[in-house]
């Protein structure tokens, strides 16, 4: 019992004495992992100290504000759907703009104050000798207007910076009259336009092309009509009908077969469905090739068959073809009377919202470069600016 109880007693002496090395050891460990941090925390103190010293207390809340920059942005997103480009010229490809211009919203009502635009498209092969009259129908009417100028890629447009028409071009490619690439330079002009949002209605004209009222007619005019203009009619004869290809069916079918005036002036909802045709272009580029002139009937055909209901078939723009041939009469310096103005402005009949209007014609073409001056001198008279 004794040398039992002995050896209880020398493992409970043998248990005290290894105890307390471990008793003493630990703190002198806590010690010195509190000592590390100490050493490391004033490192860290004397490294920052010196980079706000000379790096500049700046950097350093500029770094933390750009942390915080997405949320900004988020919060302001919308501002970047409104504002309209401020340079024309990009690198976009006409796929990826008609893809971009196609862009609409479901929601009818803007959650903003927009005031409709009127988007100008110069369709032109480089200067505008009209320009100084368009100028003068222009001025005063800033905000209710965009302009867009498709010109010949060679060209470089050189006009001062006080114009309206400066920085206006956009990207352009090469168009050749009657051909598919006439009707692409117009849709690229509409999807460059159509970028901008408070673009409400779309006007083609070229250089050769004049405003028969003030800006505040043809803009009252426009934005209160319920169609848009563009002529679409079926020609039974040898230069209607008598261009089709069977080639074209079933996507068009002869009896939507329609012919028109390649100007036109129409609404954002016509825009969008021009821009965005996928079916269509490829039947027309394949299948009407000269003499068929796709440029007479690509869009008015197309658009009878998307949305008919909005065509009021008719032109804004003015032309004289009683001369005969390809291509309607040219104006110059000697025809700019006063009888023939008024033979363009009076004597038309036509319906406007459903109703009868002798207000037919807003736009006219074709004026020569010598037609200017006359005009410059007549318009106040006649066209009231």
């Amino acid at each position: 019992m004794q040398s039992r109880a002995s050896t209880i007693e020398d493992g409970k002496d043998a248990s005290a004495l290894t105890r307390t090395p471990y008793s003493r050891v630990l703190p002198f460990k806590i010690l010195k992992f509190f000592a590390l941090f100490l050493v490391l925390g004033l490192g860290f103190s004397i490294i920052s100290m010196f980079m706000i010293r000379y790096g500049g207390v700046q950097n350093v809340v500029s770094t933390a504000r750009s942390e915080f920059m997405p949320c900004l942005e988020e919060s302001s997103s919308l501002e970047r759907w409104l504002r309209p480009p401020s340079n024309l010229m990009h690198t976009m490809t006409d796929k990826e703009l008609y893809w971009r211009g196609s862009f609409v919203p479901r929601i009818d009502e803007y959650p903003f104050e927009r005031i409709p635009k009127i988007a100008f498209m110069f369709l032109t092969r480089g200067p505008l000798p009209l320009s100084p009259l368009w100028e003068r129908f222009f001025k005063g009417h800033e905000g209710l207007y965009s302009i867009y100028v498709h010109s010949l890629p060679s060209y470089e447009a050189k006009v001062p910076s006080t114009s309206v028409f400066y920085r206006r071009q956009i990207p352009s490619q090469v168009s050749e009259w009657g051909r598919m690439s006439m009707c692409d330079a117009e849709r690229r002009l509409l999807a460059n336009a159509l970028l901008d949002i408070s673009n409400e209605w779309f006007v083609l004209v070229s250089e050769s092309c004049i405003p028969l009222f003030n800006f505040s007619i043809v803009y009252r005019y426009l934005v209160k009509s319920r169609y848009g203009f563009m002529g679409a009619f079926d020609d039974p004869g040898p230069y209607g009908r008598g261009r089709y290809n069977q080639n074209m069916a079933p996507e068009v079918n002869i009896t939507q077969w329609r012919k028109g005036s390649q100007w036109f002036e129409i609404n954002r909802r016509l825009a969008v469905h021009i821009v965005e045709d996928t079916t269509y272009h490829p039947k027309f580029e394949e299948f009407c090739q000269p003499a068929c002139y796709v440029d007479e009937h690509y869009f008015p055909s197309m658009l009878t068959i998307q949305a008919p209901h909005l065509l009021a078939n008719r032109s804004l723009t003015w032309l004289d073809w009683s001369r005969g041939g390809a291509h309607p009469a040219t104006f110059g310096k000697a025809d700019i009377k006063e009888d023939f103005l008024k033979r363009i402005l009076e004597g038309h009949h036509c319906l406007y919202n459903n109703q009868p209007s002798t207000v037919c014609f807003l736009f006219a073409r074709k004026f020569a470069p010598s037609a200017l001056e006359p005009l410059l001198q007549l318009a106040p008279k006649f066209f009231g600016y």
